[in-house]
């Protein structure tokens, strides 16, 4: 069940561009330094690359592979916006934003206890 949260801390993504990969998609992936535990770089010979939860993935000598489908699509939220949480993971957040958007921010943005619907 989705939950309600209000944002606490503002996010702005480093980019506009989303990596999106679709379940079955193989592509490389590398173990980058990163603070966010849990997550993989992952790249195709196009040059779509970008960070993957590993949980999300086959990982399978240097070559990953979908098990869902998946965009990186961060939001702009700033505090006291309110964001659905859909699912968690890896210490981020992926929900609907209070204009009606779909994508990631940090599990930190947001309060520690919900709203009432």
């Amino acid at each position: 069940m989705a939950a309600k949260r209000r944002i606490v801390k503002a996010h702005k993504p480093d980019s506009e561009d989303s990596f999106i990969a679709r379940a079955g998609d193989v592509f490389g992936f590398e173990r980058r330094p990163t603070e966010w535990k849990g997550w993989i770089w992952c790249f195709d010979g196009s040059g779509n690359s970008g960070w993957v939860p590993e949980s999300w993935v086959y990982v399978e000598g240097s070559s990953c592979t979908f098990l869902r489908d998946y965009d990186s699509h961060e939001l702009n939220v700033k505090p006291g916006d309110e964001f659905e949480i859909l699912e968690i993971e890896s210490e981020w957040a992926f929900g609907k934003s209070s204009k009606g958007l779909l994508g990631w921010i940090p599990e930190d943005c947001l309060e520690s206890s919900g709203i009432s619907a």
